[in-house]
């Protein structure tokens, strides 16, 4: 059994210049930023942090615009990226004596920053609120949420542009708020005091998570989680900072717990230049610290017990389950049953891939046999591949029950599809097909695994459920056969086309 464990703190934990000893509690150290200031607390604890400075007359100006530089410079030390061996980013405004020039560099090279498209980074422009926001969500790598699954209060934020997204994660964290209820002010530019205020909250409100590398998981670049049961331990995002980029993983801990994950990724240049596809599968621990929550993902082969779904009318009541080998071996003489999640149908567990057979005792007396095929997936799931198959060699229905599932059908047309056409070649091979006169009552006995495709005269037109806009007709029915362990079951399905 492999097993590998990659451990990280959730809780938010930052390299930063050490608080010196500084002014008591509520004190005043700026002559301009007052106690009452909403900005003053964060003012004053990033300037004992040595992170933010006054001026020589003993003033913070929180009133006076941030520039670009400065708030690269702030970032930088605030979040403690290396700053001493960094890449020329080629801004043709950013000298190398640039006081700010490492900071920018560094956050240019960590993708953190741009520039104009004319080539210029514009040091001394004042930062903009929603080009701060990006700042922020990208230096403090905050879970990068989708625009449209978080709530938008703002009428000047939409999902076309650039700052969108961010904007929206600062304020789900209540880290920034708006000018006004209803507005942000994308394009207005920060001050001093607000910048304090915002940066200082992101270091408070940033959640305990971790961020994966794909080289960190063995692969070029991450595709998708694609597949997590469903859980309250963790929460997943796949971030890219371009649209083919090779992503991060990032692990959002809620609660102290374990759960799985299923993750898709590639090695090769690009998503759209693979050479080959990789699937990996973790199990994710979250346990409470006195740091804060602390995960880790723990990488296995393991495969998990698995519910056999077991194929049941409405009437019919299971009592008892005997499970057996595919040698008629007695596994389980009275299979526990649960509720599976997907279908909620009743299921019994399979712990191992193989053939097998159970035997449903309802409690009228009778008894169902079931044919059971396990086997492992194809990709890194942690549950194995399940066919299930009810014995029924024979069947008899009403062919209007096959339309219940539609959102809407004409009934009326239903029970009128007038002849019924045998379309497939040799179908007597497959299964004997008759229909009680003046019915829609069909009687399928079957001979040997195959389709059969039946064509109504009348075609019968339905819709989906509300909202999903699919429509069309139904033209016929499939009769199929199936034999799985040597156990013989007939079904019908419809034969339909979509409008498009």
């Amino acid at each position: 059994m492999k097993k590998k464990i990659i451990t990280m703190f959730g809780a938010l934990v930052l390299a930063c210049s050490s608080p010196v000893a500084g002014s008591a509690a509520g004190e005043q150290i700026f002559s301009d930023v007052a106690a009452s200031k909403h900005f003053a607390q964060a003012v004053n604890e990033l300037a004992e942090r040595h992170v933010i400075g006054g001026y020589p007359d003993g003033t913070f100006k929180p009133g006076n615009p941030v520039t670009r530089g400065q708030a690269a410079a702030i970032i930088v030390k605030l979040t403690g990226i290396d700053t001493s061996n960094v890449k020329d980013p080629h801004f043709k405004d950013v000298a190398k004596t640039n006081g700010s020039y490492q900071a920018i560099a560094a956050l240019a090279q960590a993708n953190v920053i741009g520039g104009y498209e004319d080539g210029r980074f514009g040091p001394n422009d004042p930062v903009k609120r929603g080009q701060l926001a990006s700042i922020l969500v990208k230096a403090f790598d905050l879970p990068r949420y989708d625009f449209y699954g978080m709530k938008n209060p703002f009428k000047d934020v939409a999902g076309n542009q650039s700052h969108s997204a961010s904007i929206l994660i600062l304020h789900q964290f209540g880290i920034a708020g708006g000018i006004s209820p209803d507005r942000f002010g994308v394009n207005q530019p920060v001050t001093r005091g607000q910048a304090a205020k915002m940066m200082n909250a992101t270091e408070d409100e940033k959640p305990a998570m971790v961020s994966f590398k794909p080289e960190e998981l063995g692969m070029d670049g991450i595709y998708s989680v694609i597949w997590k049961e469903d859980q309250d331990v963790y929460e997943s995002i796949v971030a890219r900072d371009t649209a083919y980029g090779p992503g991060r993983l990032q692990l959002i801990a809620l609660k102290e717990g374990t759960a799985t994950l299923n993750v898709s990724g590639y090695n090769g240049d690009s998503p759209m230049n693979e050479d080959e596809e990789i699937y990996r599968k973790y199990y994710v621990h979250v346990k409470k610290t006195v740091d804060g929550l602390k995960l880790s993902i723990e990488q296995t082969d393991d495969y998990l017990p698995t519910g056999a779904p077991l194929e049941l009318s409405k009437a019919e009541k299971i009592k008892k389950v005997r499970l057996y080998s595919a040698t008629g071996k007695l596994l389980e003489g009275d299979a526990a049953l649960h509720i599976c999640k997907e279908d909620q149908k009743t299921c019994i567990t399979i712990r191992q891939p193989g053939n097998y057979y159970a035997v449903a005792q309802l409690g009228s007396g009778e008894e169902i046999r079931y044919a059971i095929h396990v086997k492992e997936p194809e990709h890194a799931y942690f549950h194995y591949d399940m066919d299930v198959l009810r014995e029924r060699p024979s069947y008899t229905f009403n062919v209007e029950e096959l339309f219940e599932k539609n959102g809407y059908y004409d009934k009326e047309a239903a029970r009128n599809i007038g002849k019924h056409t045998i379309v497939t070649k040799n179908a007597e091979n497959i299964a004997k097909i008759t229909r009680d006169p003046g019915t829609n009552i069909f009687h399928v006995t079957a001979k040997k695994a195959g389709i059969v495709e039946v064509k109504f005269e009348n075609p019968v037109y339905f819709t989906g459920q509300v909202g999903d806009g699919v429509s069309g007709m139904i033209t016929g029915m499939e009769i199929k056969v199936r034999d799985l362990n040597g156990l013989i079951h007939v079904s019908a399905s419809q034969i339909y086309e979509l409008n498009y």
